[in-house]
């Protein structure tokens, strides 16, 4: 048997098999160095610490829920299609659009295919438009799905300080080639873009398709994608009740307008409901557009299973709350978002200005990525920083301060303070 002393440096392993025992102890020796008396994480970027209800861990372990795969066989997986058709006909209502498949696998694939669709729809045109805050992590993926296809990725520009798309500028980018422009809501920065609206009037002016990546809960707070005029909904469900899980699963949304153009080139699957045999209700498959179920050279994407689990988890949380509670959330994550704004000015940040919803671009007096690293060491963790974002008036000394519903006034005033004191050290 091992010492105590040798744990810390034993690798897994240890270069023989070890007992039940031994490995326990190598974990618990692990565990036991994670602090969990701090406050919930300031970060952001794509995954945020928003509360999860105790019901949703009671859910995703139910079996029939776990171990549901494609329901090849509708006769005999009634209760996963109604479950995806709620999860959809819920979501179709928050994002305001008319038809939601289920699912893909996050919010920056469901971006990518949306892509891939307008290039298939708006056939001929090699470009796309995006902003050029958006997520780092979003820009990557488009890249590695567009590039294959020889498609021109133009990076509209944000003002400086504000983070709202230019719309003039916009208006010289979007061209004949363009298939298709982007917008987020709120912005890979946080910014609420009062000009949205605008944005999908150049789009549809030169021909083009609406995409906005929006989050399903700022979305009950501001207008949604189909109040201004997106043809293409795409999101992040992971602040629908699926925790942080160490980076997902996650859901990835995608909504269309009632548009046959639109709905026959949606990817992955949609579940309807229709009448059997007998007239009674009954739930079905009605678009399976994947290279399983038709001719490869016809399928619409090669997405070779989908997130049901998590869909219908969001679907459960969606219910669970109501359209007034996510609203109730929206409003205290504005609100709290506003609070946080004041009191890192007060302590010398600077933040980018405009309506922020849930993050903040953030620059400290010193390079950010050296105050987060001495915030977590205080434990409280901010980021990620924003070196990777496209925008050229954001440089490597900002980045990202998130926060939810499930901070509290004092953990909040616990970050600023010490985000006040770290840059001074």
């Amino acid at each position: 048997m091992l010492v105590r002393d040798e744990w810390d440096s034993l690798p897994i392993g240890a270069g023989r098999p070890l007992s039940e025992a031994e490995a326990r102890k190598w974990v618990e020796a692990r565990l036991a160095r994670i602090r969990t008396d701090g406050p919930p994480p300031f970060l952001g970027g794509g995954a945020w610490a928003h509360y999860v209800p105790s019901y949703q861990r009671f859910i995703v372990h139910l079996g029939e829920i776990l171990t549901s795969y494609t329901p090849y066989q509708p006769e005999a997986s009634q209760g996963l299609l109604q479950a995806l058709f709620e999860y959809q006909s819920l979501m179709a209502e928050i994002l305001d659009m008319d038809v939601v498949n289920s699912s893909h696998y996050d919010g920056s694939t469901s971006l990518a295919e949306a892509l891939l669709m307008a290039l298939r729809v708006k056939k001929g045109r090699r470009a796309v438009v995006l902003p050029d805050t958006i997520r780092p992590s979003y820009l990557r993926v488009a890249r590695a799905y567009l590039e294959p296809h020889e498609v021109e990725i133009r990076l509209a520009p944000t003002r400086p300080g504000r983070g709202s798309i230019d719309l003039e500028a916009l208006k010289d980018i979007v061209d004949d080639r363009v298939a298709a422009v982007v917008a987020e809501m709120p912005s890979g920065i946080g910014i609420v873009d009062p000009g949205l609206r605008g944005v999908g009037e150049i789009a549809h002016e030169r021909g083009a398709l609406y995409i906005v990546s929006a989050d399903p809960i700022a979305a009950t707070l501001y207008k949604p994608p189909g109040e201004i005029g997106a043809d293409i909904a795409v999101g992040e469900g992971q602040p629908l009740g699926l925790g942080l899980n160490y980076g997902g699963p996650y859901l990835g949304i995608m909504a269309v307008r009632y548009d046959l153009r639109l709905i026959r080139q949606m990817p992955g699957r949609i579940a309807g409901m229709t009448r059997d045999a007998r007239g009674r209700r009954a739930f079905a498959l009605i678009l399976q557009t994947r290279e399983q179920h038709i001719r490869r050279a016809r399928a619409t994407s090669n997405i070779t299973t989908n997130e049901a689990l998590m869909a219908i988890l969001a679907a459960a949380y969606i219910a669970g709350h109501g359209y007034q509670g996510l609203r109730m959330i929206a409003e205290n994550v504005r609100a709290k978002t506003i609070y946080a704004r004041r009191l890192l000015e007060r302590s010398g940040h600077r933040i980018v200005r405009g309506e922020s919803w849930r993050e903040l671009a953030v620059r400290p007096p010193c390079p950010f990525q050296e105050a987060a690293a001495r915030a977590a060491g205080k434990g409280v963790l901010v980021g990620p920083p924003l070196r990777g974002v496209a925008a050229p008036w954001l440089g490597d000394d900002w980045g990202i301060v998130a926060v939810t519903e499930a901070h509290s006034r004092e953990d909040i005033d616990l970050m600023a303070s010490v985000m006040g004191e770290v840059c001074g050290e």
